[in-house]
């Protein structure tokens, strides 16, 4: 048996109900649902000396986009999800090639669909994801994107842009159009770092957006938040210069500890800082640091002392430089990092 990070084993507290019940690439396959978990049960459906599988996810409180797709089978042909009722369409494409168009899914009248490739295990040169759009005569007619780490629910896939002149703070959107695909294509080989940890979503939001010095274009500070069905989440922070290739990672600057959980960059705590050196084109280097939108202002001090107006700074150092950044807040309040 296996069970997703904070799933509970106990017996169900109300009769559960039967979601799927048949054969699924050599196994018979049964899916019930009791409210607060998904339970997934399959043996080989010829009889073979193979052994059962019993699965176990919490899904308490999903929604119209966490709750459209169960995996069903994992093979070496890929996945195959179980989609809701209320799914009308499905698409496959990969994260990595943000102008390919998606491609047609097959679905079986059963709800079951064409194999789906798992993401990579090694390397990540394609990350496949499902691109779903809900029926209008259920529920609101929208796309919207999962894709799989590992669990029976897939992952549900935002995206949050960045800050406007004067615009109200912005809130995650699903990650269907030009800009959100784009920054998932420099941001999806992170995702492998939470495969099985029971990632409920995972939202990138560009908090931040800089010039760089010597005209070397502007650059994405992106914040990637993890949130879990058990409720805390995770981060990364990245840093992502202009790059060659559409699918070039970020630079990681920030992360959590392997199993810290947090409610920063998320609508418990929106206030954001971070820095890192860059190398310029002329070969000198510089630290940058960057804030959310309530950062009024900024300081370094240790290796560089600078200051900057405004959400950014940028100030010619040293590779190694080591310096404390402190942001102040609109409204009072100020945020620090290091390096």
């Amino acid at each position: 048996m296996t069970a997703t990070p904070g799933t509970t084993a106990a017996p169900p507290v109300a009769p559960p109900r039967l979601l799927y019940a048949g054969e699924v690439s050599g196994a018979a396959v049964v899916v019930l649902y009791e409210g607060q978990r998904v339970v997934r049960y399959a043996e080989s459906a010829d009889g073979a000396d193979e052994p059962s599988a019993l699965d176990v996810a919490r899904v308490d409180d999903a929604d119209v986009t966490t709750a459209a797709a169960v995996a069903v089978s994992r093979g070496g042909d890929g996945v195959r999800y179980l989609v809701a009722p209320w799914v009308a369409g499905a698409a496959t494409r990969d994260l990595l090639r943000p102008d390919d168009p998606a491609r047609d899914l097959g679905v079986a009248d059963d709800g079951v669909t064409d194999p789906v490739p798992a993401g990579p295990a090694e390397g990540c040169d394609a990350w496949p994801a499902l691109q779903l759009r809900s029926s209008a005569r259920i529920v609101e007619d929208h796309s919207f994107l999962v894709t799989d780490l590992g669990d029976l629910a897939p992952v549900h896939l935002t995206y949050t842009p960045p800050p406007g002149d004067g615009a109200p703070a912005g809130q995650p959107r699903e990650a269907t159009g030009g800009p959100a695909l784009a920054g998932w294509a420099r941001s999806a080989c992170r995702l492998d770092g939470w495969r099985g940890g029971g990632v409920r979503a995972v939202n990138n939001w560009v908090f931040a957006q800089q010039e760089l010095p010597e005209d070397a274009g502007r650059a994405d500070w992106v914040c990637g938040r993890a949130s879990t069905w058990r409720g805390p989440g995770q981060v990364v922070v990245q840093f992502q210069p202009p790059a060659r290739s559409a699918a070039t990672p970020g630079r990681v600057v920030a992360a959590q500890s392997d199993g810290e959980d947090s409610a920063a960059y998320s609508r418990f705590g929106q206030h954001v800082l971070a820095s890192t050196a860059w190398r310029a084109p002329s070969g000198d280097w510089y630290l940058l640091a960057a804030g959310s939108r309530d950062v009024r202002d900024i300081e370094a001090t240790g290796d560089v002392t600078a200051t900057a107006a405004g959400p950014t700074l940028a100030e010619r150092a040293e590779k190694d430089v080591r310096a404390r950044v402190t942001g102040r807040i609109e409204g009072g309040g100020s945020l620090a990092t290091g390096r």
